[in-house]
């Protein structure tokens, strides 16, 4: 009699979800941004909108991915601050006047092809996402 597949295919689930758990993540600028790397520290003031400026002193133009188990991963890594704990960090600061939330982009490829179209622009990918004429400016493992 065959074997049910069930505990395989649950398996190969699982493989694939730690996978897709542990993910390194790249902070991306345009290939002609000056800067030649951001500390860990200065992308998180960034993505907290407790700084709008690079170190250079241009204004940031900070892009999202969409709502989702990226973003939860990018922001968990960076801050160490979940979900719930973003959406209610960011509410206070808007309904403070303080600061706007990062663009959201609509999928990573639009997050790349925005990064590569506006010289002062910073965002994420997933590391294997990263692409010829993006700069790397900071790794999260």
């Amino acid at each position: 009699m065959p074997r049910p597949l069930h505990p395989l295919l649950a398996a190969c689930a699982l493989l694939l979800w730690v996978a897709g758990v542990r993910a390194e993540f790249v902070l991306i600028g345009h290939a002609d941004n000056p800067l030649p790397a951001l500390s860990r520290e200065q992308a998180e003031q960034l993505y907290l909108g407790r700084r709008d400026a690079l170190p250079d002193g241009r204004t940031a133009m900070l892009v999202d991915l969409p709502p989702g188990n990226l973003r939860d991963r990018f922001y968990l890594l960076l801050t160490g601050k979940n979900p719930a704990q973003i959406r209610a960090w960011w509410s206070r600061q808007v309904f403070s006047g303080r600061a706007l939330p990062p663009r959201e982009a609509g999928s990573v490829s639009e997050a790349r092809q925005w990064v590569a179209a506006n010289p002062a622009a910073i965002g994420y990918l997933p590391a294997d996402a990263a692409t010829d004429g993006l700069k790397i400016l900071l790794r999260l493992p």
